[in-house]
């Protein structure tokens, strides 16, 4: 629904539908050089005319990282719906049909066409609605590519303007909030009887989370720096300086080093990520900049 989407993507596409002609959702997309549009209206994409790769875009989960770019969460995971659930055989054949050409356009290193669109009903409920169809299809201007594809994490980024920028992990984080990958499927609760058990899984954990979006990191544990990982972009840019904590089913406080106190005091690019059941394929994280330190569950006072 248009009150999901970002004000400033919603703008483009008032205005985009404001100033354009009249056409519909199949006259569009014919337009734009889909064969037999009528027929293949309720795709997610299409190969049209001239080898084009044309998507379907959800405006609702469209997010905005620096400088205003605009970006979305892509899901692999063509058997799961957004709420978990398991899709109809025609939604995972939907699913497939879509990905294999995001996929053919990665491979080529091609741009994408680009479709917006907003939904009838809460975006949520985008597969299990009826009424949930296409209230408003706009055609983007702007060329979006694949720029990140991970199979692992079953996790693309499909980023709109030129290539060159990926969106930050905050941002990755915070576009996650907008719902467009499946909730986590819930697993058996592995239990780590000792504190250094459960660290040790938190930081297998943090390294593969931000491995998987490209990232470099670096254990710096041993020498005692008030951080554990050294999160760097391809170019060795240093991103953030991670304190890793973890928690689980009988260790559920952890308490920061008087180094790690420094490096709160230090603030950017420090930060604390906190490992919830630490070692369970559920796990889950959440990243505390220094001001925000003090709401993580679990933190204990210093010691005097």
């Amino acid at each position: 629904m248009e009150k999901e989407v970002d004000p400033a993507v919603l703008a483009v596409i008032n205005e985009k539908r404001l100033m354009g002609d009249k056409r519909t959702p199949v006259e569009i997309i014919a337009k734009m050089g889909v064969f037999e549009a009528r027929d293949k209206a309720s795709d997610h994409a299409w190969l049209a005319t001239g080898d084009n790769i044309i998507a379907t875009i959800w405006a609702e989960y469209v997010s905005i990282g620096a400088g205003g770019r605009w970006f979305v969460l892509e899901s692999l995971d063509t058997q799961r719906r957004i709420d978990g659930g398991e899709r109809s055989v025609l939604q995972i054949q939907r699913g497939k049909d879509r990905l294999a050409l995001l996929k053919r356009a990665l491979d080529a290193d091609k741009q994408l066409r680009v479709v917006l669109q907003t939904n009838r009903v809460a975006i949520g409920d985008l597969e299990t609605d009826k009424a949930a169809k296409v209230s408003v299809r706009v055609p983007d201007d702007q060329d979006w590519h694949v720029g990140h594809w991970d199979q692992e994490l079953k996790m693309a980024i499909l980023i709109r303007g030129p290539r060159g920028w990926l969106p930050s992990h905050e941002d990755i984080e915070t576009a996650r909030l907008r719902g467009s990958l499946p909730a986590p499927k819930p697993e058996v609760v592995v239990v780590h009887s000792t504190r250094e058990e459960v660290q040790a899984a938190a930081m297998a954990y943090v390294i593969k989370h931000f491995a998987g979006y490209g990232y470099k990191t670096e254990d710096v544990s041993s020498q005692k720096l008030g951080y554990d990982i050294e999160v760097s972009d391809k170019k060795g840019n240093t991103l953030l300086k991670v304190a890793v904590k973890g928690t689980a089913p009988g260790v559920t406080s952890f308490q920061l080093t008087s180094e790690e106190r420094a490096g709160v005091k230090r603030g950017d690019p420090w930060r604390l990520v906190v490992v919830m059941d630490a070692g369970n394929p559920a796990a889950q994280h959440k990243l505390y900049k220094p001001t925000e330190i003090d709401s993580a569950p679990g933190l204990e006072p210093m010691l005097a």
